[in-house]
């Protein structure tokens, strides 16, 4: 994890009528041809919007959806370049139908400064995800510098992503400083004490989330599915609620390590359960010993909802990866909510620093109206978990002085 010295950031860099090929994230999702969240087109306008500013000729880079390199006219770039424009309030935005060769060079050179270039989508081309040298060297051929402004493609080793980031002086955007900058202030540099709530179905997908941890927070909060299979191994009957058999002994064995690390675990200690996994299911509020053979813990009971929001009150950071309970049913979100909207109270009073990250925990906290108050919500996924496993990222090491 690159700290905040450690990176070269736009204020290194000299702009004017040098042209600037910026790896953004632009995989939006779609729904019937529409875009269904412009989040990830409007975020990355404040780098743009700076290099044009500074009169750069800027080149934008990204990739869309998995077309396993062949040109796949429904994941191209174009539709993009007008809603881009719009983020940029109106700025024009060039597109040109490849991301190399002399289509691109041709288009590159034709900017004037303070123009944006659109490019194609880099995954047509199978050199992209191989970071074959030919193609990071073809793309580097387009620009002066390389800014690297999407953190959520920083765990893939691609030719747009590390590539292309040896062959030029390199720089982090806006929107990956802010991000490295809050995961500092998160893990690596946090304030104490530091609390981890950590939820989800399986234990087996957090295994090494739960193993960084330990060694960094002060108190490990765990809920959802997951959360049962430490129930068992503590000999608690869960009836039939999803746990994971053979994860028993790993649980056990992480209990251990977390009291070896003086880190405290926090498991439920009532439980909201139901018969049928469905939302408006009839519930239960039962003591964590006393689920019955034939119901199924769906949330965090309101004790433990009520316990942990008063532990956060006397902690300093919080790190959130995951959702408490079935909270995509009607009925089973309350203990989710309760622990989010606390964590998103002591955040608006400035009194916890929050950074939050997942889709299932960004629709969580949505759905508490939490969402908005955390300090930061990284919308990273794959490079945001693997930032909590401790993994170093390459788009990050490449971007470091």
């Amino acid at each position: 994890m690159a700290h905040r010295a450690s990176f070269r950031t736009l204020d290194g860099l000299s702009p004017k009528g040098k042209r600037v090929l910026v790896r953004v994230d632009l995989n939006v999702p779609m729904r019937d041809g529409d875009i269904s969240d412009l989040s990830r087109i409007e975020r990355v306008a404040g780098t743009l919007t700076a290099l044009a500013d500074g009169g750069a000729r800027v080149v934008v880079m990204s990739h869309f959806g998995r077309p396993r390199g062949r040109a796949t006219p429904s994941m191209s770039l174009r539709p993009l370049a007008e809603p881009l424009s719009r983020a940029l309030n109106g700025r024009a935005v060039g597109f040109v139908e490849d991301c190399i060769g002399e289509a691109a060079e041709a288009a590159v050179a034709a900017l004037d400064d303070g123009d944006i270039l659109l490019l194609e989508n880099l995954r047509f081309h199978p050199g992209e995800e191989t970071n074959d040298p030919a193609f990071a060297a073809a793309l580097a051929r387009l620009g002066d510098a390389y800014v690297g402004d999407a953190f959520s493609a920083s765990h893939r080793a691609h030719a747009s992503v590390v590539g292309v980031a040896k062959r030029l002086p390199a720089y982090a955007g806006r929107l990956m400083q802010s991000e490295l900058e809050a995961l500092d202030a998160a893990l690596e540099n946090p304030r104490r004490p530091v609390a981890a709530v950590i939820g989800g179905a399986k234990v087996s997908s957090k295994l090494a989330v739960l193993g960084n941890l330990l060694d960094r927070v002060d108190m490990l909060i765990l809920g959802g599915g997951m959360a049962n299979s430490f129930l068992h191994a503590q000999g608690i009957a869960v009836g039939k609620s999803l746990f994971e058999p053979d994860m028993v002994g790993t649980a056990r064995d992480i209990m251990a390590a977390a009291r070896q690390a003086d880190c405290q675990v926090i498991l439920p200690t009532d439980a909201v359960t139901a018969t049928r996994f469905a939302s408006g299911a009839a519930q239960t509020v039962t003591a964590i010993d006393a689920v019955s053979d034939d119901a199924m813990i769906l949330d965090i009971g309101p004790a433990t909802a009520a316990a942990i929001a008063e532990r956060l009150e006397h902690v300093a950071t919080v790190v959130w990866n995951g959702p408490l309970g079935a909270f995509e049913l009607d009925g089973f979100d309350g203990g989710t909510n309760t622990v989010a909207r606390a964590v998103a109270r002591l955040s608006r009073d400035g009194r916890l620093v929050s950074v939050a990250g997942g889709g299932d925990t960004i629709a969580a906290l949505a759905n508490a109206g939490a969402l908005d108050d955390f300090s930061y919500v990284s919308t990273a996924g794959g490079a945001f978990l693997e930032w909590l496993e401790g993994k170093p990222l390459p788009g990050v090491a490449a971007l470091t002085a």
